[in-house]
């Protein structure tokens, strides 16, 4: 998709009231995997008993769990502050749905919309409820997605424990998730000493627009109903990059107008103890090799956008 087409799409899904809308499947808002592990191994029928059988059990958070619950907690702050609205997405059936449901009235979550497509793809719902950003733990939803101009991300399975703190923390990576993946096309194809004489060429212009630029925007303007030092969400930019491709990060942000907390430029260095310094509650990023160190100390999101992912091209 164009970065035209990418604003374009953004633009339309904010045409609500200004509130951020997260759609989340099932499966990355809970613990289904002893059941998601029964529907491999026994089939649909088995799967479906199973669910009926134990709806009125509770159903253990998943990885995004904490981070649901935060953002939902945004709703309880006072002034004027724009809603945040959680979707549910779910390949589930409305009968093994309930369960579902059940569990996140256990939780006192205020999710009421929900879609359950008995095993479809869920990607064609995310347009009309309007969502900013799409998490999912089925990669091939989340490819759709992608596709059709949505922030989307892979929840990945992760035993990061749980951050206690309230304030909300969310990290991205930047070539192919915030911004577009032309540096890190250059670096792969010519490498690192022609990426950074082109970013010194063109350090006054403005990057391209990446996947997640749109829910960027979203969460700053979250930010900006609160003040600066007193704010429930603190962002931060965790990247390769390193000193002087510096520059043009920071200039187009500038140019967007968006508010990012933190800047970490680690030179290529491993990303996991620093996401783990911040405090993430999610980092998303388009490499494999990095999600796969970041899942280790954070919840991670993988954006399969970009050079890094080819066959999602």
């Amino acid at each position: 998709m164009s970065d035209t087409a990418a604003l374009n799409a953004h633009s339309e899904r904010s045409a609500h009231d200004g509130r951020l809308v997260v759609a989340i499947s099932s499966r990355a808002l809970f613990d289904m995997g002893d059941s998601h592990a029964l529907f491999e191994r026994e089939g649909l029928d088995a799967y479906i008993r199973y669910q009926i059988e134990h709806e009125n059990d509770v159903l253990t958070p998943g990885v995004a769990f904490p981070l649901v619950k935060k953002l939902l907690g945004l709703n309880r702050l006072h002034g004027d502050v724009p809603p945040v609205e959680v979707i549910l997405l779910s390949r589930n059936s409305g009968d093994t749905g309930l369960r579902i449901f059940n569990s996140i009235q256990h939780y006192g979550l205020d999710i009421v919309r929900a879609a359950f497509t008995s095993g479809a793809p869920t990607s064609d719902y995310i347009r009309p409820f309007g969502a900013d950003v799409f998490l999912s733990a089925n990669a091939e939803d989340v490819g759709r997605a992608l596709k059709a101009g949505v922030a989307s991300a892979t929840i990945l399975p992760s035993t990061a424990p749980t951050r206690e703190a309230e304030q909300l923390r969310i990290a991205f990576d930047g070539d192919a998730v915030i911004f577009g993946d032309e540096g890190e096309r250059v670096s792969k194809e010519e490498g690192l000493e022609a990426f950074h004489k082109s970013e010194h060429e063109h350090a006054d212009e403005p990057l391209t627009v990446g996947p997640f630029r749109g829910f960027l925007q979203a969460m700053h303007r979250l930010q900006a109903a609160f003040p600066a030092e007193d704010s429930p969400i603190r962002t931060a930019l965790v990247t390769a990059r390193s000193a002087p491709a510096h520059k043009r990060v920071i200039l187009t942000l500038r140019h967007w107008g968006v508010r990012i907390d933190e800047a970490l430029f680690l030179g290529g260095r491993d990303k996991g103890a620093f996401l783990d310094a911040f405090g993430a509650d999610i980092f998303f990023d388009d490499s494999p090799v990095n999600v796969e160190s970041a899942r280790r100390h954070v919840a991670t999101g993988h954006v399969p956008h970009g050079v890094s992912n080819p066959v999602a091209d």
